[in-house]
């Protein structure tokens, strides 16, 4: 959870390198869920972390175009 604040923090900033870190994260939060989310079998979890883990990535590589 830890990951998923700082990566939101991130994605405030106004600065295209910090907005990547905070992609970075995100996709990382999206990963440690899914393996909480297998452990717990707490299956819809894992599919909203795929979800947004897609979403995640598309931001992504909008804002690595706009570099």
């Amino acid at each position: 959870m830890v990951v998923t604040v700082i990566a939101a923090w991130l994605i405030g900033s106004l600065r295209p390198a910090r907005r990547m870190v905070g992609f970075c994260c995100f996709i990382l939060s999206n990963i440690l869920w899914v393996i909480w989310g297998a452990h717990a079998e707490a299956y819809a979890l894992i599919v909203l972390q795929i979800c947004l883990c897609s979403m995640n990535l598309r931001g992504f590589k909008k804002n690595f175009q706009s570099q």
